[in-house]
C-alpha cells in the first residue's frame, strides 16, 4: 500500500523572489512525498505565475488576498495569520511554512510550524538606514516578528550571514539554520561571446538595491547598462534613473532572453538575504561584478568581481575591465556558473524536507 504523501501548506506572495523560491520548492519537494498548499497574500499572482503552478502534480493553489505583512498593520496581520491557520486545518496539512514569521505572532496552529526568513522591515531597515532608528510606526512589525520567530518550531534562513542577522536582531536563543535558496538553471545555455552591456534586475523600487549607485555607474560607463525589475513599489513610492535605461518588469522568458545574451550581471545592493537575481544570472554564465557585502561574500567569493556597494567609480571600472577583457569575462562567468550548481531547487528540497521530517519525527514522539 502506498504511504501517503505529507501535505504541506506553504505561504507566499506574488511580489517578489519569494513566488520563485516557494513555487520551486514545491515542485522538487513532489518527488520527495510532499503535496503542498500554496497560500497567496497580498496582490494575485499574474497570469503567467498560475500557469506555471496550473499543472503541476501535487500542488493546490490557494489565492487569499489577505495583506501581505510589510504593507499592513498589526490588526490585518493578526487577521491574516489566524486566516493562514484556519486554512491549515481545512486543508488538514501536516505541516506548515510561513514565509513570512510575523503570521505565526499570537496564532496557534495544529501543525508543526516552519519559519523561513527571507528579510523583514527591522533588518532592512537597518541596512539602508544605518544611523536612524526604527521608525515608530514600524516597530509593531519588529515585535511581531520577534514573536513569530519565537513561536515556531523551526527557523530558517537562506545565508549564514542573514542567520546571524536574524539572531542578532531579535536575540534569538538559537542561531536560526541555513537552507540556501534554489533555482532550476537553464538546460542549456548558447556558447555566445556576451553583448557589451551592464544588466541588473531585481525590485528596483527597493532603497537596499542601491539604484542610485548603478545610475551613477551607467553615467561613468561607455557601455549601455539596462536594469530590469519594477521602479514602482506596491505601496507607490517610485524610483528614477536619468542614465539607466529601465526596461521594466520582464516576464520569465525575456528576462531568460536577456541573461542568455552574457551581459556583465551587476548588483550593488546593501543587503541582501540571499539574492535570487543572482543565481538566476550566473546560471546564465553571466560574469558577475557584486557589492562586497557579507551574502555575497558567503555564496559568491572565488567566482565574481567585488566592489564597495557605494563606489560608482569602482563599479564602472570592474564592468569595463571584465566587458574589455574576453578572457576574464569568460572565467568569470564559468565561474559563476560552476558556483551555481550548487543552489539547485532539488538540493534546497533535500534540505528542507529533511528539517520537515525532523518535526514530525519528534511530534509523533512526542
Amino acid at each position: 500500500m502506498a504511504q501517503r504523501p505529507t501535505r504541506l501548506l506553504m505561504t507566499l506572495d506574488a511580489v517578489g523572489g519569494v513566488w520563485q523560491y516557494a513555487t520551486e520548492l514545491a515542485c522538487a519537494l513532489r518527488p520527495r512525498g510532499f503535496e503542498t498548499v500554496l497560500t497567496v497574500l497580498g496582490p494575485p499572482p499574474s497570469a503567467e505565475q498560475r500557469a506555471a503552478v496550473k499543472h503541476a502534480k501535487g500542488i493546490k493553489l490557494v489565492e487569499t488576498g489577505l495583506p501581505l505583512d510589510w504593507l499592513s498593520d498589526p490588526v490585518s496581520t493578526r487577521r491574516a495569520g489566524a486566516e493562514v491557520a484556519a486554512i491549515a486545518r481545512r486543508e488538514k496539512v501536516d505541516l506548515v511554512h510561513l514565509n513570512s514569521p510575523a503570521l505565526a505572532a499570537g496564532q496557534s496552529f495544529s501543525a508543526p510550524l516552519v519559519a523561513v526568513a527571507h528579510g523583514c522591515i527591522a533588518t532592512w531597515w537597518e541596512a539602508a538606514r544605518p544611523r536612524q532608528p526604527l521608525d515608530p510606526a514600524l516597530r509593531w512589525h519588529r515585535e511581531m516578528m520577534a514573536q513569530g520567530l519565537r513561536t515556531c518550531d523551526r527557523v530558517i534562513a537562506p545565508s549564514a550571514s542573514f542567520a546571524e542577522t536574524l539572531q542578532r536582531a531579535f536575540t534569538l536563543p538559537v542561531l536560526p539554520q541555513v537552507v540556501h535558496n534554489g533555482r532550476a538553471l537553464p538546460q542549456r545555455v548558447r556558447a555566445v561571446a556576451g553583448t557589451n552591456v551592464a544588466f541588473t534586475a531585481g525590485r528596483l523600487w527597493d532603497e537596499v538595491k542601491n539604484l542610485q549607485t548603478l545610475d551613477a555607474v551607467a553615467a561613468l560607463l561607455p557601455f549601455p547598462f539596462l536594469a530590469a525589475g519594477e521602479a514602482r513599489a506596491p505601496h507607490g513610492e517610485t524610483r528614477r534613473a536619468e542614465h539607466l535605461t529601465l526596461l521594466g518588469q520582464l516576464d520569465g522568458p525575456a528576462l531568460a532572453a536577456r541573461l542568455e545574451q552574457r551581459p556583465v550581471f551587476v548588483s550593488a545592493a546593501t543587503f541582501e538575504p540571499f539574492g535570487l537575481a543572482v543565481l538566476e544570472a550566473a546560471g546564465a554564465r553571466c560574469p558577475l561584478v557584486l557589492s562586497d557585502i557579507s551574502t555575497f561574500r558567503e555564496l559568491w567569493d572565488g567566482a565574481a568581481v567585488f566592489v564597495e556597494p557605494h563606489d560608482a567609480a569602482g563599479f564602472a571600472a570592474a564592468i569595463e575591465d571584465v566587458l574589455r577583457d574576453q578572457e576574464k569575462r569568460d572565467a568569470l562567468g564559468e565561474a559563476a556558473h560552476a558556483r551555481a550548481l550548487r543552489f539547485t531547487p532539488d538540493r534546497m528540497a533535500a534540505a528542507m524536507s529533511e528539517n520537515y521530517r525532523g518535526l514530525l519525527a519528534a511530534r509523533l514522539a512526542a
